[in-house]
């Protein structure tokens, strides 16, 4: 009988063993993400790992440069956009899944300069930024399609002085790219996120824009229409949730 026993207990392990090699591994989501998000996006993967789920993969970019691959057709499950209009191109071509787009994450619009500056500037209507300037550019997401860049571009030319400053500025590909030009001195000024500027001890903040200045800087997520990972939707959700957007509050983010 107790042989018995232990033969169906070996047997039982085996048959245990043999089911769990059959059953399909989860596949971690992809994720493109706003060039911004790359810290606070970071935390959230591994908070989403240590629950017992593949961790996330996480492509940073402009969300311009974001939303083209996904019109191209890029193989991805989540998008995440530092503005709205972006993600309603998308909506407008049918690219989302339909009731998963969600905007849950706010920013604000600083003037940076690098630490050890001892540049001060009153941001206001006028202000007298091409002069503090010199012969130097000042660092921006590029204005033609980048979020950071059109708020950029929105403030200035309520502030009166986009005209001032042709010729005078240095695009980048995305706001970490504008954020680096600063950080290493490549720029004396810049315009990034206030999570940007908190993210790099190398700059500090000489300015606040206005809210009132640009159109409010909005993050909305949505699932891809082409998504078929059920761990896409999960980890959706989980940023979206209370706890994740606990994990954005730590590194500047508003929530809404």
């Amino acid at each position: 009988m107790r042989k018995a026993l232990a033969l169906f207990a070996v047997l039982a392990a085996l048959l245990a063993t043999q089911v769990a090699l059959a059953a399909p591994r989860a596949q971690p989501p992809l994720v493109l993400a706003a060039a911004s998000l790359q810290e606070s996006m970071n935390a959230a993967a591994d908070a989403w790992s240590a629950k017992g789920h593949p961790r996330p993969r996480i492509s940073f970019a402009g969300s311009s440069a974001l939303a083209r691959q996904i019109e191209a057709g890029a193989p991805a499950d989540i998008f995440i956009s530092a503005d709205e209009p972006w993600m309603d191109e998308l909506e407008g071509k049918k690219l989302l899944k339909p009731g998963t787009r969600v905007s849950f994450l706010r920013n604000t619009l600083v003037l940076i300069a690098p630490r050890g500056s001892t540049m001060k500037m009153a941001v206001r209507p006028g202000m007298p930024l091409a002069k503090a300037l010199g012969t130097g550019r000042l660092a921006v997401a590029d204005p033609n399609g980048v979020p950071a860049g059109i708020y950029a571009k929105q403030a200035l030319t309520k502030l009166g002085i986009w005209n001032s400053l042709q010729g005078k500025l240095a695009p980048a590909e995305n706001v970490r790219a504008a954020l680096a030009l600063v950080s290493r001195g490549a720029a004396p000024l810049g315009i990034v996120y206030g999570t940007d500027a908190q993210a790099d001890q190398a700059v500090k903040v000489v300015g606040l824009f206005p809210q009132t200045s640009h159109a409010p800087i909005s993050y909305p997520i949505a699932l891809l229409a082409s998504s078929s990972n059920p761990e896409a939707e999960g980890f959706r959700r989980f940023l979206i949730s209370s706890q994740g957007k606990a994990v954005f509050r730590r590194f500047g983010f508003g929530t809404k």
